[in-house]
């Protein structure tokens, strides 16, 4: 692929872990016409990331390197970038592990050296699939996304300035953060929800079969990350496990003020101040749910929404984009619904204010059936 733009990153760049995050890499960098040496404990794994184009495989000559990346699971990613700290004694070391702070002293302790530590900067790119290894990795999957520096004490200049080049090489955001500022900040906006992802979808093994069968979007949308790898959460909640049972502790008391009300209401139609702290519950999701970064990371935007039945057949979908496009009305955001037993779904579309009008219209005029 003929890159866009010249990248700042030279390589050639070791990647150690081919999984997803290191095979997107991997496919970024090459797509920008760097050289990627792949590296995985696994000859499988190693060979699935070469064979999608992620990299090489290393070959002698290699041990002259700018940067190496470590893209291994949590429990080990400190033990790697000991290692390649110690074998690249000119190389800048990262990682993309999602807890910073204990890996940061797991290193510190293994490393003595403070001229060796300068070149280690943490890293942790606010991206992922639900699907994991080098068959699900993409070369856009970090475009807009952060991505966080996360150094120590005596990082040089240097250093951060290679890591902040491959950020921005692959089309992330870098912004820069302290290990323990980032591990507080995941813990609610990335570990707390896969926490409750899973306990909300662990209440429908009890379930009926009737029951489970009325679930629509809304429970889809709550539960999508419970599909999760539960050994790597492991991982990645023993890493974090202070600022999760923190913000953990924060909800319980929360969950245990609406419980409290619910049951009286339960009781006797609800005491003195029950609705009222059903309805501050609700109103705090709203406020916080609109703080959400929109698209790109832009501040938030509020969508119009126009709701479209689409026929459950090949190239229906495809069609109502292409037509979309020819109407001349951009795809803000998309939520898809099937209908139980039924041959439509139900295309949420999203668009900016002011266009839902046209785009009802036009639909209309083009044969679509618009609900609602």
């Amino acid at each position: 692929m003929t890159p866009l733009a010249p990248a700042h990153t030279r390589g050639p760049v070791r990647v150690v872990g081919t999984g997803l995050l290191g095979a997107s890499i991997g496919l970024g960098l090459r797509s920008l016409g760097v050289d990627v040496v792949l590296h995985d404990a696994s000859p499988t794994a190693l060979a699935m990331a070469r064979d999608v184009g992620a990299g090489r495989l290393p070959e002698d000559g290699d041990d002259t390197l700018s940067l190496v990346v470590v893209a291994a699971p949590p429990d080990v990613t400190a033990d790697l970038v000991v290692a390649e700290l110690s074998a690249h004694p000119d190389a800048v070391v990262t990682d993309v592990a999602s807890v910073k702070a204990s890996v940061l002293r797991q290193v510190r302790d293994a490393v003595r050296d403070h001229a060796v530590l300068a070149r280690y900067v943490g890293g942790h790119p606010m991206a992922g699939r639900e699907r994991s290894g080098a068959v699900a990795a993409r070369a856009d999957l970090f475009a807009g996304r952060p991505w966080v520096l996360a150094p120590g004490p005596g990082v040089t200049a240097q250093a951060m300035a290679a890591v902040r080049d491959l950020a921005t090489d692959l089309g992330a955001v870098p912004l820069t953060m302290s290990p323990e500022a980032h591990d507080e900040a995941v813990a609610r906006v990335s570990h707390v929800p896969q926490v409750l992802a899973s306990l909300v979808a662990a209440r429908l093994l009890d379930s009926p079969d009737d029951a489970v069968a009325l679930a629509g979007q809304g429970l889809r949308d709550v539960t999508r990350i419970a599909a999760s790898d539960p050994s790597l959460w492991v991982q990645i909640l023993g890493g974090n496990a202070g600022p999760v049972a923190e913000v953990l502790a924060a909800l319980r008391d929360d969950l245990d003020a609406v419980l409290g009300a619910l049951r009286s209401l339960a009781a006797d139609g609800g005491a003195a101040g029950a609705r009222a702290t059903v309805a501050r519950a609700i109103q705090a999701g709203n406020e916080g749910q609109a703080r959400i970064p929109g698209k790109h990371g832009a501040p938030p935007t509020r969508y119009e929404v126009v709701t479209v039945l689409v026929p459950d057949r090949p190239g229906e979908l495809g069609r109502l984009f292409t037509e979309m496009g020819e109407i001349g009305v951009n795809l803000e955001d998309l939520r898809l619904e099937h209908s139980p037993g039924q041959p439509v779904g139900l295309a949420e579309v999203s668009v900016v204010p002011g266009a839902r009008a046209l785009l009802e219209d036009e639909l209309v005029k083009r044969g679509w059936t618009i609900a609602g």
